[in-house]
């Protein structure tokens, strides 16, 4: 069983009717804030990540200068 497009529709208006547009509206601004914070924490992450590694290969060539020279 599955749902088709009328029922969508019924669904959407019944969820229009009990919560108004003014609800919803912020529910969705709040909804697209929070999704934005989580994106930015990831990037965050992954920089963060990033530096890391960059800080890890930069000491392991300090460590072994001998084995860079031909």
């Amino acid at each position: 069983m599955s749902f088709g497009i009328t029922e969508l529709i019924i669904v959407l208006v019944i969820v229009f009717l009990l919560f108004g547009t003014s609800k919803l509206r912020s529910f969705g601004s709040d909804l697209g804030s929070a999704l934005k914070g989580f994106k930015n924490a990831m990037s965050d992450n992954n920089d963060q990540e990033k530096s890391e590694m960059t800080s890890e290969a930069e000491n392991k060539e300090q460590d072994e200068p001998s084995k860079n020279i031909s």
